[in-house]
């Protein structure tokens, strides 16, 4: 089962895919938000090109588990994604996968623009690698 991890952000959205057999994970791209349309237009289309079958979008809940603006922000982005594909969405705890993505970027000695512009995706790495993780 191919699966797509989502970092869900107001400007940038990093992305994480499977292999088919859900063993593997990789960084994919981050996008640039725009528009909603234009995120929407554009994970649609990776959905179809990629051959995915779930979604998993991070939640990033407070360190004491509640929800605040950004995690409700995170739940309607994927409420929205939810009514325009027939895939299944999960929702997977992201709290500190900002953090553990910063420490494997500074480890692989990324720095500067470069570490930036895979900060997003690394994290989306990290929240679809523990929901991976969970389900086995």
């Amino acid at each position: 089962m191919r699966v797509l991890g989502i970092d869900f952000g107001l400007k940038r959205v990093g992305l994480a895919l499977s292999d088919p057999t859900g063993t593997l994970v990789s960084p994919f791209k981050t996008i640039e938000r725009t528009t909603r349309n234009a995120l929407f237009d554009e994970l649609l289309d990776i959905i179809v090109k990629e051959s995915v079958d779930a979604i998993v979008v991070g939640l990033p809940l407070a360190l004491d588990g509640d929800d605040t603006l950004t995690t409700r922000q995170a739940r309607n982005f994927a409420e929205s994604l939810e009514r325009r594909t027939d895939k299944p969405i999960h929702l997977m705890d992201e709290r500190l996968s900002s953090a553990q993505a910063e420490e494997e970027l500074n480890a692989a000695g990324l720095r500067g623009k470069k570490r930036k512009m895979a900060l997003d995706s690394q994290a989306a790495v990290i929240i679809l690698r523990s929901w991976l993780e969970s389900e086995q």
